[in-house]
């Protein structure tokens, strides 16, 4: 068994995963504060609660894009598997091909998941991840990476309205009752929901004539699941393409 562990801005992604079956995916909020023991002693919660024995945890990899946790992550896994974990950048192997200006400034999160991307479809493609920040990565018709954008995640847009506004409250990231809202409630969550599914979209349409074809659109993160269903596009849904691609890189390195 392998513990695969993605660190985000909001959560840290715990999943474990054996030959090709992921055995389970959790998430805990990440904390900078938080010291190695409290993390180890959150890992070691989860891995009981599934009934895992860390003796049986063969290797670690984590990804992370937040810099100031990831060695705090790590000390925390090797603390409970006795084992050293890799940990992805851009000295470990992916196979991905990457194009852009300065390929050091590529998230870990994106690499993981274009790696698993390229594993499961054939490009030219896109992939949507929505978690604090919404990403999206393109990759060409020869599998390479170009590039991509970044949005304001859908969270961090709600809560800009209602602390940068007087009178707009806070709100809920759930559905409206309607398209057009009857109320400041209903108005902001389909501004948010809508708004963010038609900026998806309209995205996809200028990424495609860019590329002058068609692409295959994915999409992951904690926020995905939310929004995509209201976007027009034809959008394939993966909750667990992070942990897929760090699998797979785990493989390429052992």
């Amino acid at each position: 068994m392998v513990l695969a562990i993605d660190i985000g801005n909001t959560n840290v992604v715990v999943g474990c995963f054996q030959d090709e079956e992921i055995l389970f995916v959790e998430r805990i909020s990440t904390r900078q504060s938080n010291t190695a023991l409290e993390y180890a002693v959150s890992f070691k919660s989860i891995l009981e609660i599934y009934k895992i024995s860390v003796k049986d945890i063969e290797g670690s990899i984590i990804s992370s894009v937040v810099p100031s946790v990831t060695n705090t992550v790590k000390r925390a896994v090797e603390t409970i598997t006795q084992k050293d974990a890799l940990i992805v950048n851009h000295e470990i192997r992916t196979d991905l091909k990457i194009d852009i200006e300065n390929p050091h400034q590529l998230g870990n999160d994106l690499i993981v998941a274009a790696v698993a991307a390229m594993e499961q479809y054939e490009p030219p493609m896109a992939i949507i991840d929505m978690g604090t920040a919404t990403t999206i990565s393109v990759i060409d018709k020869t599998g390479t990476y170009i590039g991509g954008m970044i949005l304001p995640g859908v969270a961090i847009s709600m809560s800009a309205l209602s602390e940068k506004t007087a009178q707009l409250p806070k709100t809920a990231l759930e559905s409206p009752k309607r398209f057009i809202g009857t109320n400041t409630v209903d108005c902001m969550k389909s501004g948010i929901l809508y708004g963010t599914a038609c900026s998806i979209d309209g995205l996809l349409d200028q990424i495609e004539s860019e590329l002058n074809m068609p692409v295959k659109v994915l999409a992951t993160g904690g926020l995905s699941n939310l929004i995509i269903p209201y976007c027009r596009r034809k959008i394939i849904l993966d909750d667990m393409m992070l942990l897929k691609g760090l699998k797979i890189i785990y493989q390429k390195n052992i």
